[in-house]
């Protein structure tokens, strides 16, 4: 049975400390257990909720996609969950109501009061695409605005989206256990670049950033500033790199083009699907060579292609794809989540992937 125990109290607590780019302070007490001190991560990626909302299909998609976190919040019962990245498909959604897509996405975690954060995607904000066909008969349907009570004005009952900002300050507000966060104002457009420490027995036992790697509204890239950030916050919170650090973004950058398997997945590499080429970022701006400098980058984690599950080492840290989770987006492949667990005394980190059905493949450690 799950015990809680509190830093200030006992010495087995795991608590997040939002730090640095953050305007404020708070700590979520999360469970452990006295045999061991493990930290559980499940990465929802791809979930494109709303897509194709004027059609029986996407709501069905929507609920599909449910079903697959529940399944896998309760195989796993994870001590935290990682949103990373097209948790909506915004260009098929007609008005700027994408918070309750949103929302929706969170919901399986938020039920069992489970602490989450999220990253952006290319497809979070993307501006709303007409479809051709609704320029043949029956012509363009009529909006399904929220209720003439709701708290929506009749010009967000039109066709515009729901920005970034719109969309992760919705989420802080409305949520006490997302510990996403808007991040330096210095990095717009990017939104959700911001750090949490774990701790463990009082101490860091690692810290987990996240960064926007663009897309939808501005390019696909992580960029110089984002970079300098990362390198400055990383420095002056962890000088000498002794404590462990994870990366999550949501696009993958140019060096995973580099340790791309040919055909199948082969030692060292692990895995199960290699169906499609990595579509990374535009431009690669200088976070990768500050990343392999840092001994204590461990990982990096990212979604974006939906074929594509397999981790690979880089020079002296690690670059994983999560598995495609939703049942929006392209793709048939069956869906599930990449699982990062993170155990202290002695320190490794290790991931595998659990799917829908409860299986479970493509073990690794990662340190």
């Amino acid at each position: 049975m799950a015990c809680y125990f509190y830093l200030t109290v006992l010495s087995l607590s795991l608590l997040f400390q939002p730090t640095v780019g953050s305007s404020d302070h708070q700590t979520v007490v999360l469970p452990s257990t006295p045999e061991n001190r493990i930290f559980k991560i499940a990465i929802f990626a791809d979930l494109h909720f709303g897509e194709d909302a004027w059609t029986d299909w996407g709501p069905e998609q929507d609920l599909n996609s449910i079903k697959v976190m529940s399944s896998v919040l309760d195989n796993e019962t994870p001590d935290f969950v990682v949103y990373l990245g097209d948790v909506i498909t915004a260009n098929n959604i007609p008005i700027a109501n994408a918070s309750l897509y949103w929302d929706q996405a969170v919901s399986p975690t938020r039920s069992r009061g489970i602490p989450w954060a999220s990253v952006f995607g290319n497809h979070d904000d993307a501006p709303f695409e007409w479809p051709i066909e609704w320029f043949a008969a029956p012509g363009v349907p009529r909006l399904l605005c929220p209720v003439p009570n709701s708290s929506y004005s009749g010009e967000e009952c039109s066709f515009r989206g729901t920005s970034r900002l719109e969309l992760m300050k919705n989420e802080v507000d409305n949520n006490v256990l997302s510990l996403s966060r808007i991040g330096p104002q210095g990095l717009w457009p990017g939104i959700s670049n911001y750090v949490l420490p774990v701790l463990s027995d009082g101490k860091p036992l690692v810290h987990l950033y996240f960064l926007d790697s663009g897309g939808g509204t501005y390019p696909q890239v992580v960029s110089a500033a984002q970079a300098e950030w990362f390198k400055h916050v990383s420095e002056e919170i962890n000088p000498d790199s002794r404590v462990p650090e994870v990366i999550f973004w949501h696009i993958p950058s140019k060096a995973y083009r580099k340790v791309a398997p040919i055909f199948g997945i082969h030692k060292p590499c692990v895995g199960s699907i290699n169906k499609e080429k990595v579509a990374a970022q535009e431009a690669e701006m200088g976070i990768m060579k500050i990343l392999v400098k840092r001994p204590s980058v461990k990982a990096v984690f990212v979604g974006h292609n939906h074929g594509l599950d397999w981790c690979c080492p880089y020079r002296k840290l690690w670059l994983c794809f999560a598995r495609h989770t939703g049942y929006g987006g392209y793709g048939n492949w069956a869906r599930g989540s990449r699982i990062l667990q993170i155990s202290d005394d002695p320190f490794s980190v290790s991931s595998w992937i659990r799917m829908e059905d409860g299986s479970v493949h493509s073990e690794v450690i990662l340190t």
